[in-house]
């Protein structure tokens, strides 16, 4: 198996794992190898940035090893990842579907074409047309990049005057994609969060768990937790809409991460991402549920139907660790004895150090503002967010504000 940019240790270290305990492993990554070494058999360094690069140590693998399967979960690599597997004739989505899953406005036309509830999406090149876009849409309304992630350059708009920063904040987000850098006007879903957790295989897609999403303040929608349970009813309503965004795309085989809004209780589609979700969200599924997403992505990816029989019926959570202001972080601790008695409490992630600068929007995002993460698990939602309260009460997170 040919894994593309396995990502970092903290968030993506079990989708490595998970892999190579199933598969023989070569890695194409960006840097070499260190808490990788131990679930791979050999590796290519490229520059991952470069498309020509990254097909050509691709090939280079191909041709030392007879690969089953090429797979990644790094969203800006989906597109190449793809084309590779294309290119040394494994199986893949095609590139089409996978750019018009990164592209936002190109989902939502495909959306609308077949008949899959979704946010009313306008275009804006420039500040007068994010305005006269929300003159059509109407107020509150979300200002995003055409082709990111992680809720980066993400902000709702409630009121006129907020519209210029809103935007500028929007395009510093959408100039970091190598994709499209352009930025969209959309219809404010009032709702809550969730995502599906899906797989696809022939054309079929299961919802294997829905996500429970807990987001920061308004008007950001940085993500502060999630939950997962393997019982919650949720699924049943949510699910028929999450399979009809992946047929409307394209999408035949895979694992996908599909974001929608519940509103009055009715699902409307926010994305579909062709790849396993952030934030630990593989490992909750795996926790609540048994259901191996990083394993399923492999067996995708050689061809092969997937096992989603699920061999648990539980629940689990993530919240993660942000500071209350911007500033330095001075102290991040947890109750030792608190930690040490609790089996529950499954992780505690720190991912920032003692003196590295913790920067919350609308300056910074997720990745500069998260301290780190902590996880638990129970027998139901209601259980795991008690849990998640009580071990907040035993974690620290200090910043002194920067002068």
């Amino acid at each position: 198996m040919l894994v593309v940019s396995p990502g970092d240790e903290t968030y993506r270290g079990y989708c490595l794992e998970q892999v190579a305990a199933a598969y023989d492993v070569v890695l194409l990554t960006g840097t070499e190898p260190s808490w990788e070494k131990p679930f791979i058999v050999d590796h290519a360094i490229v520059d991952l940035s470069d498309p020509a690069a990254l097909l050509a140590g691709g090939r280079t693998l191909a041709e030392r090893y007879d690969l089953a399967g090429v797979v990644t979960w790094d969203e800006w690599h989906l597109v190449p990842t793809a084309r590779l597997a294309r290119t040394v004739g494994l199986s893949a989505t095609p590139v089409e579907v996978i750019r018009a899953c990164r592209n936002k406005a190109t989902a939502r036309t495909l959306f609308a074409r077949h008949g899959v509830p979704s946010a009313a999406s306008m275009r804006a090149q420039n500040l007068l047309e994010a305005a006269l876009a929300t003159m059509t849409l109407g107020l509150p309304a979300v200002i995003k990049p055409a082709a990111s992630a992680g809720s980066i350059g993400v902000i709702r708009v409630d009121q006129p005057e907020e519209l210029p920063a809103a935007f500028a904040f929007a395009s510093a987000g959408a100039n970091r994609s190598p994709d499209d850098t352009g930025v969209l006007v959309e219809e404010y879903l009032d709702g809550p969060e969730v995502s599906v957790e899906c797989v696809t295989h022939r054309g079929v897609t299961t919802a294997v768990a829905v996500t429970r999403k807990h987001l920061g303040p308004a008007p950001y929608f940085d993500e502060t937790g999630h939950t997962v349970d393997a019982d919650d009813p949720l699924l049943a309503q949510v699910a028929p809409a999450a399979a009809a965004a992946v047929t409307a795309l394209g999408i035949t085989d895979g694992v996908q991460h599909v974001e929608l809004r519940l509103v009055d209780g009715r699902p409307r589609l926010i994305e579909v991402n062709a790849r396993i979700g952030g934030d630990m969200i593989g490992h909750l599924v795996r926790l609540a549920t048994g259901i191996d997403l990083p394993r399923a992505a492999a067996d995708l990816a050689c061809g092969r139907a997937p096992d989603l029989v699920p061999t648990r019926s539980g629940a689990a959570g993530i919240r993660m660790l942000y500071p209350d202001a911007s500033g330095t972080l001075t102290a991040r601790h947890i109750n030792q004895p608190f930690a040490a008695h609790t089996p529950w409490l499954r992780q505690v992630q720190w991912i920032r150090e003692i003196g590295d600068q913790l920067v919350l929007p609308p300056d910074g995002d997720l990745f500069t503002a998260r301290a780190g993460f902590y996880i638990v698990t129970g027998r139901t939602t209601a259980e795991v967010t008690e849990r998640l309260d009580t071990a907040a009460d035993e974690i620290t997170v200090t910043t002194r504000a920067d002068r």
